[in-house]
């Protein structure tokens, strides 16, 4: 079995996916609207909307195609282990890893470029300048390589001492780095934002009795400066068991009413009662289990390396392989079980939303929220359910008014 000629096979299966995926989002646009959104977009925002979506979809296509192009090239013409310069595993995987690593960072930030600084600036979306933009990918790429050559070292390091008790020990490195990002989240975005408590006031009283009335500590809550990077809005919960601290885009309070932001939380909230964060976990430490069980048995099978052009073992290889091509033969299966759960989760939090009497405000703030996102309307079934992990709006409203009625 020649598995160079294998994993180009499944690397063209894996493009071909992605590729239909991209063309079905891009013709969705002309999908008919649902007759309770249809209020939301009028015919200048709804035009405003398909040529946004329009420009998005075709840069997503052209970016896939440029993905693709590179690394065929990289893997069909034996190009990383020229970059293999050690006999040192450590060192070897480091050289691979900081290569690939940096060439994707580079086209992901010249796509990037394109949608927050030209797209997202051209349908007065995007606030950042320059400066910003060029900070955020050095830290990001800083971060993220860093945090791949540790987990790559750590795995090198228990494989090689004790081999195939990789699997249960690495996954268990890999669960305690998943809390410890969770943990540290809020640090992270520090990095990245300045948070300044919200005042005293109507909403800092309501949102403090929400939580406290379905017995959560509110530490803190916290007003994020998203508007230097972008107009959208957001707004989400950090911390974990019953103390929670709230963080609010800057942008989200100045376009909801408090009762509006409220209903959001309400949600939120929902989230929590249900434990799905730590169900999120779950599902997160099992697709870890496969990343590892994929690594493993791309390591230990040392035929691989020569037909690829090295000279042995590269564990930098390996982890390639298994982001590029073997798991992505499996992710549609395991992102369609994911988003349905996340689906799940999200028609479970709405409804806490109305059982607490904010129905009508949480309809009003996600009409708000999808209008000043100019969110899609009427995606084509099979992309919710591959990808989608929240339902589209109509059918989040729909849910919301039958559970409303349903309360009286």
């Amino acid at each position: 079995m020649n598995f160079k000629v294998l994993a180009l096979v499944c690397y063209c299966i894996v493009f071909c996916y992605n590729i239909f995926m991209s063309v079905v989002a891009y013709r969705s646009k002309n999908n008919p609207i649902p007759e309770n959104v249809k209020d939301l977009y009028d015919a200048e925002t709804y035009s405003k909307w398909q040529a946004y979506h329009r420009e998005n979809s075709l840069v997503q296509i052209v970016s896939t195609v440029v993905s693709f192009v590179i690394y065929f090239v990289l893997i069909a013409f034996d190009v990383l282990p020229l970059f293999a310069v050690s006999d040192n595993p450590y060192l070897s995987m480091i050289t691979v890893l900081l290569f690939t690593l940096t060439l994707d960072s580079l086209c992901e930030a010249v796509f990037s470029y394109i949608y927050s600084m030209k797209i997202d600036e051209k349908y007065g979306f995007n606030k950042m300048t320059m400066k910003t933009f060029i900070a955020d990918k050095i830290k990001s790429y800083i971060i993220s390589t860093a945090l791949f050559i540790a987990l790559m070292s750590v795995f090198i390091l228990i494989y090689e001492s004790l081999g195939d008790w990789i699997l249960l020990l690495f996954t268990g490195v890999l669960v305690a780095v998943l809390f410890a990002v969770m943990f540290l989240n809020p640090f992270f975005s520090k990095i990245y934002n300045k948070f300044t408590p919200l005042e005293e006031g109507e909403l800092r009283t309501k949102l403090t009795a929400l939580l406290e009335k379905n017995g959560y500590h509110v530490r803190e809550i916290q007003v994020m400066d998203a508007s230097k990077r972008t107009t959208k809005s957001n707004a989400y919960f950090t911390g974990y068991g019953r103390s929670k601290t709230i963080v609010l885009f800057d942008t989200l309070i100045e376009t909801m009413t408090p009762d509006e932001i409220v209903a959001v939380f309400a949600h939120e909230l929902g989230h929590g009662l249900h434990k799905d964060v730590l169900k999120n976990s779950i599902l997160s430490i099992l697709n870890m289990l496969v990343l590892v069980i994929m690594a493993w048995l791309t390591v230990k099978t040392e035929a691989i390396y020569p037909d690829f052009g090295f000279a042995g073992r590269n564990y930098g290889f390996a982890l390639l392989m298994v982001l590029l091509v073997e798991f992505p033969i499996i992710s549609p299966i395991f992102s369609a079980v994911v988003s349905a759960v996340s689906r799940r989760a999200e028609y479970r939090a709405d409804a806490q939303a109305v059982k607490e009497g904010c129905g009508n405000e949480l309809i009003s703030a996600l009409k708000k929220l999808s209008k000043d996102n100019l969110a899609h309307l009427s995606p084509s079934k099979i992309e919710v359910f591959l990808t989608y992990s929240h339902p589209p709006i109509s059918l989040r409203i729909a849910s919301i008014e039958k559970k409303m009625s349903e309360q009286g």
